[in-house]
């Protein structure tokens, strides 16, 4: 088995690629979502709210295809399409977590920054999510912690992520309760690893009293 052992942590390098890579992507669109739901028009509100419950409302596999699917016709690769879909669908559960943070904000602080001469914009960016990114870490880390073990719903897209290589294994060796095994543990070991240091991360920039 020692000989498969790199062929596994090529598969879980993989595996964080894209699960970075979409954590980012999600990370931006459901800030986006999250400031459009409390700070934008009538329609950004309806277009953003649709959108978390059109995603949260879907199981992720679904959503791979479609993504999949839909991309490979324009010449889209495997592991575009995988992360895209983790992007998407990571972006709505990280809208609800930000959203839930902006909201926890005193309105006297939007009150306070407007008095001073900013726009709602500069006090949405200046004041507004800083505090809410902070606030929101606990919960978002849950997030970043999920979106490995996610990701390995596009072995069914052959991916070559981790999951996908350990199948390959499987097939040289025969021995699937050996090779899952030690898949299980490398998933608990980075993300145990990984939920440690944003622990970490968070005492060290937790606003007091929160």
């Amino acid at each position: 088995m020692v000989d498969y052992i790199v062929e596994l942590l090529e598969g879980l390098w993989m595996t964080f690629q894209m699960s970075g890579m979409g954590l980012a992507l999600g990370f931006a669109i459901g800030l986006f979502l999250a400031i459009a739901q409390l700070h934008g028009g009538r329609a950004m509100r309806i277009v953003s709210s649709g959108y978390v419950e059109l995603v949260r409302g879907t199981p992720l596999l679904v959503q791979l295809f479609i993504v999949y699917f839909g991309l490979l016709r324009f010449g889209i690769g495997r592991v575009a399409a995988a992360t895209l879909a983790l992007g998407l669908n990571s972006g709505a559960y990280q809208a609800e977590y930000f959203r839930g943070a902006m909201e926890s904000i005193g309105a006297g602080q939007m009150a306070a920054a407007r008095s001073t001469g900013m726009t709602k914009w500069q006090a949405i960016r200046h004041i507004v999510v800083p505090q809410a990114l902070r606030l929101a870490l606990p919960a978002w880390s849950n997030e970043a912690a999920y979106l490995p073990k996610y990701s390995s719903s596009a072995f069914l897209i052959a991916v070559p992520e981790l999951l996908s290589r350990a199948s390959i294994v499987v097939g040289r060796t025969f021995r699937p309760f050996e090779v899952y095994a030690i898949v299980g543990i490398i998933y608990l070991a980075c993300i145990g690893t990984l939920s440690k240091v944003l622990d970490v991360i968070y005492e060290r920039v937790k606003i007091p009293g929160y």
